[in-house]
Formats: C-alpha cells, sequence, structure tokens
C-alpha cells in the first residue's frame, strides 16, 4: 500500500522538476542569449516545447538558433517521459488507485474494536457475512487482488496476513479480534503468532486443517481453534444418531432465521440484571427469552444455571428465543446507554 504510494509520487515529482528544469532553462537562454525580457523568453519557450509552430517574437541570431535546436532535442524526452506517464496514470487509473489507498488509509487508521479476518475463501465468507449481519466492524485480509462478490462499503486490503506492518495498518492494536482462515496451517500459524505479539489482549480464532494442528495454534496465541473437518464429520454423525437435536442447533443457529435464535449480551454496569439473581431478574417473563448459560467474569460457565445465580457486571449472557424479543432484553442488559452490536453475537454455548 505505502510503496505504491510512494512510487507514484516519486515519478510525479521527476516530471515535474525535470519540466521545470527545461522550462527554466529555456527561459534563461533567451534572455541571456538574444536579450529578450524575460515574460518573452518565457513564451519562446513554452512554444518551442509545445511545438505549436508559432512564429518567433524576433528573428533569432545563428546562437539562438542553435541553442532552440538544442532545447527542442533536450525537451523531447522529458516531455514524452512526462506526458508518457501522465496518460498511462489516467487511463490505468493510477491516481484513482493511489487516492483510493489513502482514502482507505484514513479508514483503517479510524477504526477501532473491529475485527480482522484473514482470508476471504469459503469459510471467510460465511464469517463476514454473519459479521455483517450483526452490525460489526471489520476488516478483510485478502493476499492477492481478485474479483471477490463484495458489497462497496466492505473494507478489505491485499497483503501477506503474517506480516506484522501489515497487521499494524489494519489496526490490529486497535482491534478486538483476529480471525485467522487462510488455506494452510502454516500459515494460519504464523498469523497467529504475529497477531499475539503485536496485541496480547486480541481474541484469536483459527482454522486447523490437519490434525495435532489445533495444539499447535493454541500454543501460539489462538484463544479459539475450529476444525471444520471435525466438526463436519460430528454433524454428519449426529445427523444420523441425534437428528431432532441437530435439526434443532440449525434452527437456532440459521443466519436470518425468524423463528428462534441464540444470542449473547454483556451485562454492563449500568444494567438493570447486575447484582440481581435469575429469579430475581425474571428475565423470561419480561423478555419472553430463556437463559441457557452464563459465563462468569472468570471464564466459568454455567449451563443451565439455577435460580438463585447471581449476575454480575461484566457477566455473558447467553439466551434462546424470538429475534423480536431479543432487542428489550439487550436494553435490560445494557441499561441506559446506547447499544454497542459490537458485543453482541450469535453463539456456541460450548464457547462463548
Amino acid at each position: 500500500m505505502q510503496n505504491s504510494a510512494t512510487t507514484f509520487r516519486r515519478k510525479l515529482i521527476l516530471s515535474l522538476v525535470l519540466f521545470i528544469i527545461v522550462l527554466l532553462s529555456g527561459t534563461a537562454g533567451y534572455y541571456f542569449i538574444e536579450g529578450w525580457q524575460l515574460f518573452d523568453s518565457l513564451y519562446m519557450t513554452v512554444i518551442t516545447l509545445s511545438t505549436v509552430g508559432f512564429h518567433e517574437i524576433e528573428p533569432l541570431s545563428k546562437e539562438g538558433k542553435a541553442f532552440t535546436i538544442g532545447l527542442i532535442f533536450f525537451s523531447l524526452g522529458v516531455v514524452a517521459y512526462a506526458l508518457n506517464y501522465g496518460l498511462k496514470a489516467i487511463f490505468e487509473g493510477e491516481f484513482q488507485d493511489v487516492f483510493g489507498r489513502r482514502k482507505l488509509k484514513k479508514v483503517l487508521e479510524s477504526l477501532e474494536n473491529h475485527y480482522i479476518v484473514c482470508g476471504y475463501g469459503r469459510m471467510g465468507k460465511v464469517i463476514c457475512t454473519e459479521l455483517k449481519r450483526k452490525g460489526i466492524p471489520f476488516v478483510i485480509v485478502e493476499k492477492e487482488p481478485q474479483e471477490l462478490d463484495l458489497d462497496e462499503d466492505v473494507i478489505i486490503t491485499y497483503g501477506d496476513a503474517t506480516r506484522d506492518e501489515l497487521l499494524r495498518d489494519v489496526g490490529i492494536e486497535k482491534a478486538k479480534g483476529l480471525i485467522s482462515v487462510l488455506d494452510s496451517d502454516a500459515q494460519n500459524l504464523y498469523v497467529v503468532l504475529s497477531a499475539r505479539g503485536l496485541n496480547n489482549d486480541l481474541f484469536i480464532v483459527a482454522r486447523a486443517n490437519e490434525e495435532g494442528a489445533d495444539y499447535k495454534l493454541t500454543r501460539a496465541g489462538a484463544d479459539k481453534v475450529v476444525s471444520p473437518y471435525h466438526i463436519g464429520g460430528l454433524r454428519i454423525a449426529h445427523t444420523i444418531l441425534k437428528p431432532t437435536v441437530v435439526d434443532f442447533l440449525e434452527l437456532t443457529a440459521k443466519a436470518g432465521n425468524m423463528e428462534i435464535q441464540i444470542e449473547e449480551v454483556v451485562v454492563e454496569e449500568a444494567s438493570a440484571l447486575a447484582g440481581k439473581t435469575i429469579k430475581d431478574a425474571d428475565i423470561r417473563a419480561k423478555n419472553w427469552v430463556v437463559i441457557v448459560a452464563l459465563k462468569k467474569k472468570n471464564g466459568k460457565i454455567l449451563f443451565n444455571p439455577r435460580a438463585h445465580t447471581l449476575i454480575e457486571e461484566g457477566d455473558k449472557v447467553a439466551v434462546i428465543g424470538e429475534p423480536e424479543h431479543f432487542n428489550q432484553f439487550e436494553k435490560m442488559a445494557r441499561g441506559k446507554r446506547k447499544p454497542d452490536l459490537s458485543n453482541k453475537s450469535s453463539t456456541n454455548l460450548t464457547g462463548f
């Protein structure tokens, strides 16, 4: 991103400097050789460089004609270089590309509490669709430019996600999480190592393809490791052994489902839930949602918590119910402050 902009800037400056040198040289030459005024000398230089063929201001001396011949031959290369580069920049969209990169850089610098998605393959596309549906800001990192089915407002940058410089460019130091779903375990491992070294508080989710890779990714710094083939195999087996359970899980996890979903909300300081037991909060009667799990601040997960369980600030509550009832429950959990959608997500009960 920075190299392209620097190269373009250098070429543009070089073209301008060379053109100005030729212009000043021609003006000075006619001023001293012919004794003309500065403006007349500049005019003669311009019509000579542009080869428009206007008549000289005054008849040229022998020295003036020789100087004009030299000026024409010297300026031909400069004008051709500037013209060639200018047309290339216009027709190949180099101007738009550079200014677009500058705009992208400003957008990236303004981001915070966002997610970085490394790899926009089949898994990356599903992940980004869910993040966008939830209104959560994210940046896509893809290795090489290619035709992708993306909306105009989606932020994408191209480069090697294992490089610290690129991760800094996409705001990893201010990011909330990183998801690495690259093709190979080695690439994901490098990304996790780099990301963890740059932001120790980052929540990192990585994809594991080969058996045993999950252990290495966890040791490298990943908070969660997902093995698509292992999960897919279990899902197929459970479809045969526990079809009703699988149907229920698919119903709650399906994107855009309007019947029933599982959601997660963080209990904030101003929340009406903070400091109350589940029985006193009476969430089911007030919001028509059911608490299925509670994750305490220390990381302990309570499934189907009992009525006397205390809800504290910073706890994460997983509830199940109809989507239309979630907004009311979210307001109750967050209190009077404006909801922050980046803390709400569809949840897998084994790791929310």
